[in-house]
């Protein structure tokens, strides 16, 4: 048999092919995407489980008419290379090359681009509500995993959805997973679902065996009619107004494609259940799909293999320090949004198994539980990814910020994010939290500075964000201790003339070998908010011109503080502002992206002439042109 991926560039193909073929398929598919991703590296294992399900409802579904919706977008891997995009696979996650998640522009099949979690059914719900406005017969499809359903935006959703008379298929991807390890009453209620499931098999055999005796069969139906409502009530999303069916194997391509079909034809909102099993069908992968989660570069043959000891992540320091604290104060309260093995807490939630909560991927309630926590005089420490934590904005201003409550959160991910994209950049916290009321913001410049900052937020009586970016600094020595940094004080890294440079952050290092070709004074202000006005004052009256630089967004961050606090003193010198512009900085290698926005040493002597062409006769300047 021919390969069947080297002539089906589109779903009309895929649907011109007989039902039989499609397990061939399936299996060629999936090698591809083992061979594809071992190459690029990227999301693995959520990918493998869900090929089977990808085929099946490009095969039922008349795309992209029809309308399919991706719950976070990590598992799309297959989609992609039955959409048309099999020969760019692998520019996967590169700059230029194709995103790691659906994009509209990217395709006409990506409908909604997603990356973040339980968002599906919304605007899924949204489209099918166009199609029956507009009167057409067009289909809509959300396909989200048991973990982003522990989201409140996917009930609300749902809840909404339940009443709209919309043609909605909303189908579960139960892979018993979400990056960590599933937590919560749900997970619990979907096992017992998946249980009914051997109840249902267990049913049909006994129908089996006895059709062959009549008047036994009517006893046992009649018996079965009456048990029936306590074995296997109506569930919870029949509750909210779907029709519900499942759970059905998730693996088993032509029972999907039935099951799918006889869906498609019913009217209304619709819930199917499909049980899978992430890094399915390598085998590496499914007895460790959080280690396949998104690994890099490796041999299929090999598998992942051990990393070799090297510089400790900030990471890795927040989870010392994590412990390291908990063992000195019982106050101290670990939370995570659904991402213990990102934050680094699997040591924390091992030893400290009361004091550490995973509450799903719930970020809104991950604040406002610390919230309370902290209400009752425990010392909450949220550790979440910058940009999830922006998911919860009206929760750190309102139940945290507003009563001034001492939680500290943990940003892991802040700055760039490299192949993870826009949607994983941590580039705006600096500011959306810096115009809030009572918060600190810390930007430590390396991995001792970090654990520091962290001891310094954790004595504080208001809420206070410690932000660092993945992976490893400068390879600075981490102290063993907890002692703290004063409360917004900066430090003065180098001392020169002429030219300042306020740093904010780990660039504080681009900034020092910057800083040796024009002889100019370097501050590590370590502080966004407070900012440190007395030595922004000194700085100030003893320099002409300054430049200040951190990875974040320039409009609203850390230099329009220095610039306001210069103009409220009355100080009008020039400020060259640094950091990234007001767009939104596209996937690739982090050090590349840091070069294409001036971020590095050689930028900022780039820029400073660029800004300032009248110093050009200035020896210093001349240095760097």
């Amino acid at each position: 048999m021919d390969a069947l991926q080297e002539w089906i560039q589109s779903p009309t193909q895929l649907r011109a092919l007989s039902e039989e073929r499609l397990p061939a398929l399936a299996h060629e598919l999936r090698q591809r995407l083992i061979a594809s991703v071992s190459q690029t590296g990227g999301h693995f294992s959520s990918n493998l489980g869900t090929v089977e399900l990808t085929i099946a409802l490009h095969y039922v579904f008349n795309t992209p008419e029809d309308r399919l919706v991706w719950d976070v977008g990590h598992q799309t891997y297959a989609h992609k290379m039955l959409t048309g995009r099999m020969d760019r696979m692998a520019t996967l996650r590169q700059r230029g090359g194709l995103s790691g998640f659906p994009r509209r522009e990217e395709s006409a099949y990506d409908a909604f681009g997603t990356a973040h979690s339980s968002t599906s059914i919304s605007a899924a719900l949204g489209m099918a509500m166009a199609a029956k406005l507009s009167g057409s017969r067009r289909k809509s499809v959300a396909i989200i995993g048991d973990g982003a359903l522990t989201a409140g935006m996917a009930y609300e959703a749902m809840n909404n959805a339940g009443t709209s008379e919309c043609d909605l298929l909303v189908v579960l991807n139960d892979n018993d997973m979400s990056i960590s390890p599933p937590v919560g009453a749900l997970n619990q209620y979907l096992s017992e679902l998946m249980s009914g499931r051997f109840y249902a098999q267990a049913k049909k055999l006994s129908h089996q065996l006895l059709r062959n005796a009549p008047p036994l069969f009517a006893l046992a139906r009649h018996l079965e009619q009456q048990a029936e409502q306590f074995i296997q009530p109506d569930t919870i999303f029949e509750k909210l107004g779907f029709e519900y069916t499942g759970p059905i194997d998730g693996h088993d391509v032509l029972g999907l494609v039935e099951a799918m079909k006889k869906i498609s034809k019913q009217k209304g909102p619709q819930f199917l259940h499909v049980v899978t099993r992430k890094g399915h069908g390598y085998a590496k992968a499914e007895a460790d799909p959080v280690s396949y989660h998104g690994p890099g570069k490796f041999d299929p043959a090999v598998g992942l293999k051990p990393g070799a000891p090297g510089k400790p992540t900030f990471t890795q320091v927040f989870g010392q320090w994590l412990c390291d604290m908990a063992s000195q104060d019982p106050r101290l309260v670990g939370i995570t949004p659904a991402m213990r093995e990102g934050s680094g807490m699997v040591a924390f939630s091992q030893r400290f198994p009361d004091r550490y909560h995973d509450v799903g991927i719930a970020e809104q309630h991950a604040v406002t539980f610390a919230a309370g926590l902290a209400c009752e005089g425990l010392k909450p420490v949220v550790a979440i990814y910058s940009t999830f934590l922006q998911r919860a904005y009206d929760q750190l201003i309102h139940d945290v910020a507003l009563q001034k409550l001492p939680v500290v959160f943990a940003l892991d991910r802040a700055g760039l994010v490299g192949p993870d994209g826009p949607t994983h950049a941590g580039m705006f916290d600096i500011a959306f939290t810096r115009c809030i009321p009572h918060m600190g913001v810390a930007c430590p410049a390396d991995e001792n500075e970090c654990r520091q900052l962290l001891s310094t937020a954790f004595a504080s009586d208001r809420p206070v964000t410690v932000r660092y970016p993945r992976g490893s600094g400068v390879g600075a020595t981490v102290q063993s201790d907890l002692s703290a940094l004063p409360f917004g004080r900066a430090q003065i890294r180098r001392q020169g003339q002429g030219i300042a440079i306020f740093a904010f952050g780990p660039l504080l290092y681009e900034a020092l070998k910057a800083a040796e070709s024009i002889n100019a004074t370097v501050v590590n202000m370590r502080w966004a908010k407070p900012l440190d006005i007395e030595m922004v004052k000194k700085i100030a009256q003893a320099h002409e011109r300054f430049i200040t630089i951190e990875d974040g967004v320039r409009m609203g961050g850390a230099g329009a503080a220095v610039v306001e606090a210069m103009q409220e003193m009355g100080i009008a010198k020039p400020v060259l502002v640094m950091g990234f512009e007001d767009e939104f900085t596209e996937h690739g290698d982090p050090q590349e992206l840091m070069r294409l926005h001036g971020l590095t040493a050689a930028g900022i002597g780039q820029r400073m002439v660029q800004a300032w062409p009248q110093a050009d006769a200035s020896p210093m300047f001349k240095k760097v042109a």
